[in-house]
């Protein structure tokens, strides 16, 4: 069974990045997809991005695409969400999560992702 435990999240002017980390327990890290959802006050949990288990194929939702990046290090458990150019909006509880099985391709539906870490939060001030 896979642990999640997020960390980077903090206070940040709008305009500027942030790097949020994922670290992972357990030996078969590297055979799952990962994905980074946000949530803000009053709505729901919101898919940002998804990495396969090799890191080979990557998606993001419309409203991050071109200022977000999900990559992973598999030697460190580790999966990564570079934010730049970051906006007032994308102010919420980030969470990573693992698929609910082994070599299953990354999603953007928060109910095919079985493991969760209890989340980081990041604040945009404009």
């Amino acid at each position: 069974q896979v642990q999640l435990i997020e960390s980077g999240g903090e206070l940040v002017q709008a305009g500027g990045s942030l790097r949020l980390s994922c670290a992972a327990s357990g030996r078969t890290f590297s055979k799952f997809a990962m994905g980074w959802f946000r949530q803000a006050p009053g709505k729901e949990r919101a898919f940002v991005a998804a990495i396969s288990w090799t890191g080979g194929s990557t998606s993001y939702s419309d409203s991050v695409k071109g200022r977000f990046t999900i990559s992973r290090d598999n030697a460190k458990n580790t999966v990564y969400l570079q934010m730049n150019s970051l906006k007032s909006e994308d102010t919420a509880v980030y969470y990573c999560a693992a698929r609910t099985g082994i070599y299953e391709p990354p999603s953007s539906n928060p109910y095919e992702y079985a493991v969760w870490g209890q989340g980081t939060q990041v604040t945009v001030s404009s």
